[in-house]
């Protein structure tokens, strides 16, 4: 007897073309916009308020030559990647403990939904006062910010785990602990993934917000300071700086779903 199968799965080399063919559509997407932004600002838009692309990289490469990019480009990145992290370190055990258990949800819900409310830019004079000038307060308000998101997304996940998956567990003898670790907690990352995703763009926009009120470097501190100078090429370099790495870092995100977490978050990570 001969059993007939079909494959689901794509071969490599038509997942590698399709990938190549995606990258192709969106570079000439993303050069056809450009091209469009230089011919406007050129012919059809007064310069002073909307540079063309050539005049902003000229600005870039005089920040560059000044030596105050890279800087600019390496105290915001630290900010935003260390808050995210500490943040998501804390609030994914919080939001795992909170979903699990209802007298614990009863308990931090109410300071939960009350302080996600409060955005970090409100926060950010009395930080100040709290923790200094320096970088643990920025930090902190990072971390305010990406808490929040990780922690209701990593408890919405562990409530809306399917019984039947713990039913099934507890029928071949799991105990609580081993429900707890090899049912729930797989079942949640999907949703704990997003909150991540979600939370590392809120962390991109609580530094700027920050650095534009109470810092003296960052891309937030470039753009907040060029209009001092009259210069809306340099602000023009770090709002597209900015949209660069959070573009990169989103893709990075990505990648690390698609390949490392592959398992759990297969349909999450497509886009």
């Amino acid at each position: 007897m001969v059993v007939e199968t079909t494959e689901t799965t794509p071969p490599k080399t038509a997942l590698l073309g399709r990938w190549i063919a995606g990258f192709w559509i969106s570079f000439l997407s993303i050069v056809f916009g450009l091209i469009v932004w230089e011919i406007a600002a050129r012919f059809f838009i007064d310069p002073f308020f909307l540079p063309p692309v050539s005049a902003i990289v000229a600005g870039a490469i005089e920040l560059i030559e000044r030596g105050l990019l890279f800087q600019h480009i390496a105290i915001s990145l630290f900010r935003i990647i260390t808050g995210f992290i500490l943040g998501s370190l804390v609030a994914i055990p919080l939001g795992l403990i909170i979903g699990s258990y209802m007298p614990v949800r009863q308990i931090f819900d109410p300071y939960i939904h009350f302080l996600r409310f409060i955005p970090a830019l409100a926060l950010t004079t009395l930080f100040l006062v709290w923790f200094g000038v320096g970088e643990v307060s920025k930090i902190l308000l990072v971390m305010y910010s990406t808490g929040f998101i990780v922690v209701i997304n990593t408890a919405t996940g562990v409530v809306t785990t399917h019984k039947n998956k713990k039913l099934a567990a507890e029928t071949l003898g799991a105990s609580t602990w081993q429900i707890f670790w090899f049912v729930t907690v797989p079942a949640a990352v999907p949703s704990m993934y997003v909150g991540m995703r979600l939370a590392l763009a809120g962390s991109f926009l609580v530094i700027v917000a920050v650095e534009m009120l109470a810092a003296e470097s960052g891309l937030g501190y470039l753009i907040w300071t060029s209009k001092l100078y009259f210069r809306i090429d340099w602000m023009f370099v770090g709002i597209f700086l900015l949209g660069f790495f959070g573009l990169l870092t989103d893709y990075a995100w990505k990648m690390l779903g698609r390949h490392w977490l592959r398992r759990y978050v297969r349909e999450t990570a497509n886009y």
